[in-house]
This record gives structure tokens, C-alpha cells and sequence, in this order.
């Protein structure tokens, strides 16, 4: 499958060419068969210690620019259905007093993603937000390794039972161990630098270096991989923020491509979201 991404940003939506299947019918024709019954799908495959293997290449179905976003739920509330129930809360919407005030004195132009730093909620877990972020994973006996698409993310976290490491500096991406609870693994991520929000795009979501991120992957079979994670922030919410289950399919290819990220290229972007937020002239 070819995939199209014209963009070296990963702020800016991406467009892609769709495709769509059309069939057409003949006037006439017989009744179609009635359709042969779903085969099961396959197991998860397993390790050579008998975890699952998490290796894959895992997408929400779709690649950047797609409009799934919408529909899978996004960094804000959005409107539903009159009289739907309203979305759980999210992770700036559990502010503490002031936070929320620190939150608004920022705007798009201070988003950090337009000097190419990554956004603290990632790896994969990043495509709840922006539908269309790829990542991969590769499992070996010692380590699994997450990486993505954008932001050139990856994570290196070790299953063998050992700590968080005390000896290293807050990171953008924080410092995670894993440990397995029966088929489904489990990552502590902390340690994290506080200059990243949660997401991008302009949306403000600044954190504490309290944040902590603990997250469960499942992989339910050949195909699925489920996601779910609790975030910690002592400092700026006041209380923890469950995420929404994140479930992702296996892609039909099995390497990412890096969305190259430079000054260079955001500097048109910052100098637009600058001007946006720039009081009007008189």
C-alpha cells in the first residue's frame, strides 16, 4: 500500500489521496450470495518467554490528514448528539485553579511543537489525538521499543524488572520501565522535562515535571492492540485523568517513515501563529 504524505512538519495536517472502493450492481442480476461468516480472528502471536508480541507497525486505521479525528474523540470536548452523554474529561479540563490560569495566558504561538519539540503524551499512545500518527514496536527479550512517526519519538523500556532509573536528566519523553501483568504490559513513564504540552496543534496543554504516565497494552489478536493509560500530575490536576481506551489495527506495512522536523520549515508556522495572536492594530 502506497501511502502519500506531502509535509515535513508534523504540526500541519497532512493531506492524503483517498481511495474508494466502488461496486456497481447489474440491473438484473441474481441475489447475492449470502455472505460466508467472519473467520475468528488469529492469536495474538507470542514470544519466545510466552508474552505477546507487541511488534508491529499500529495505526488508528488511517494516515495523517485523515478526518477520523472527529470521530474518535480529540484533546477538547466536542459537540455530540442533543441530550448525548458529555465526554469524560480530559487532561486540561481537570486543571487546578491555577493552572487553568496559567493555561490561558498561552496561545498557538507558544505551542512547543512548532519548534519541533515532541509532545509529552506519545508514543503510540499519541494517535488517540492526532488520528493518523503511526508507531511501531519492536519486542526483544531484554527491551521493547516504541517508536513513531513523528517528532522522531521513541522510547527504549526495559521488562527485565529493574526500576526507574535515578541518574538521568527530565527528558521530553520522560524515562519508562515495563513490567508484564499477565498477557497485557505495563509502562510506567516519569521523570519528564515540563517545557512540552500534552499535545499539539495549538492545543494548550502545558503539565508539571510530576507527570507520570502509566499505560497497559493489550494485544488482544494478530490484529488489535489495545491502549489504555491514567496520567498523574500532582502539581497541575486535581486528580488523575483516565484516558479513554485507545484500540489501534495492525498496518498493512511494516516499517515507519520519519516526518523530517526542523526550524526551518516551522518558521512560516510560528511567524503565522504569532501574527494570529498578536492584539489587533489600532
Amino acid at each position: 500500500m502506497k501511502r502519500v504524505l506531502f509535509a515535513c512538519v508534523i504540526v500541519v495536517a497532512i493531506a492524503l489521496s483517498s481511495f474508494t472502493a466502488v461496486i456497481n450492481g447489474q440491473r438484473g442480476a441474481a441475489p447475492a450470495a449470502p455472505a460466508a461468516a467472519t473467520p475468528p480472528a488469529e492469536p495474538a502471536p507470542r514470544l519466545a518467554d510466552g508474552h505477546p508480541d507487541l511488534s508491529g507497525v499500529w495505526w488508528g486505521g488511517a494516515d495523517v490528514g485523515s478526518n477520523l479525528r472527529g470521530a474518535r474523540g480529540g484533546g477538547g470536548a466536542r459537540g455530540g448528539a442533543r441530550g448525548a452523554a458529555p465526554p469524560p474529561p480530559n487532561f486540561t479540563a481537570l486543571y487546578q485553579p491555577a493552572a487553568a490560569e496559567g493555561a490561558k495566558k498561552l496561545a498557538d504561538k507558544d505551542d512547543p511543537t512548532l519548534r519541533c519539540i515532541p509532545t509529552a503524551f506519545g508514543t503510540l499512545n499519541v494517535s488517540l489525538y492526532d488520528v493518523g500518527a503511526v508507531g511501531q514496536i519492536v519486542a526483544t527479550p531484554k527491551f521493547v521499543v516504541m517508536m513513531q512517526e513523528t517528532f522522531h519519538g521513541y522510547r527504549i523500556i526495559p521488562t527485565d524488572g529493574r526500576p526507574p532509573r535515578d541518574n538521568v536528566p527530565p527528558s521530553y519523553r520522560g524515562d519508562s520501565v515495563g513490567k508484564w501483568e499477565g498477557d497485557v504490559f505495563v509502562v510506567d513513564t516519569r521523570n519528564f522535562s515540563d517545557d512540552t504540552w500534552m499535545w499539539a496543534e495549538g492545543r494548550v496543554s502545558p503539565h508539571s515535571d510530576a507527570l507520570r504516565i502509566v499505560e497497559r497494552y493489550h494485544r488482544v489478536d494478530k490484529n488489535t492492540l489495545e491502549i489504555e493509560a491514567t496520567v498523574h500530575d500532582p502539581k497541575m490536576l486535581t486528580g488523575p485523568w483516565t484516558v479513554p481506551k485507545q484500540t489501534l489495527v495492525l498496518a498493512p506495512f511494516d516499517q515507519i517513515m520519519p516526518l523530517i522536523c526542523s526550524g526551518t520549515e516551522t518558521k512560516g508556522l510560528m511567524d503565522a501563529a504569532a501574527k494570529q495572536s498578536a492584539p489587533a492594530q489600532q
